[in-house]
């Protein structure tokens, strides 16, 4: 996988920052299909933090391998919901004994967007075992399925970055 410089600097940053923190980290992802996971193992030496990482593109997924109501993922909230980013979250915690974990789920396009739900809204958790929740809201627009993509690992390793400091 390419990462830009950014993403590269912020995954070796987290990953510094976990190893300092003593953290282990795994990942859930939806829309990025598992690109968070590969900017972080990307860089060489990322097996001392990194423990996991989870795809989980269908309701299905998200239900088998992190727990993930399926009555919240087929039915309201839905799938894309800051409720089934916190669940994809303690959902990877539970399942891998990791002690931080990020999770995403969205909309990156070209379809699938409604007025309600329009592609580019993105919601990004990381948990850290002990602490509260933070979740984010992005509404990055229509800007193109990569980018929305790309965007969405730049702030998860954000959002990593500050929980593990």
């Amino acid at each position: 996988m390419m990462v830009n410089a950014k993403i590269e600097q912020l995954a070796t940053n987290v990953l510094q920052a976990c190893r300092e923190a003593k953290l282990t980290i795994a990942t859930a992802e939806s829309c990025t299909g598992g690109l968070i996971a590969g900017a972080l193992t990307e860089i060489a030496g990322s097996s001392d933090v990194f423990d996991r990482g989870y795809v989980t593109y269908s309701n299905q997924a998200k239900f088998e391998m992190l727990g993930v109501p399926l009555e919240i993922t087929n039915g309201p909230p839905g799938a894309v919901s800051p409720l089934v980013a916190e669940k994809m979250a303690e959902g990877v915690l539970q399942k891998s004994g990791a002690k931080i974990a990020v999770s995403v789920t969205g909309i990156a396009g070209p379809g699938g967007g409604t007025a309600e739900k329009p592609i580019g809204l993105v919601y990004i958790a990381v948990k850290k075992t002990g602490h509260d929740i933070t979740i984010s809201e992005c509404k990055f627009g229509n800007i193109g399925r990569a980018e929305i993509r790309s965007k969405t690992v730049q702030i998860a390793l954000e959002m990593l970055l500050s929980a593990a400091n």
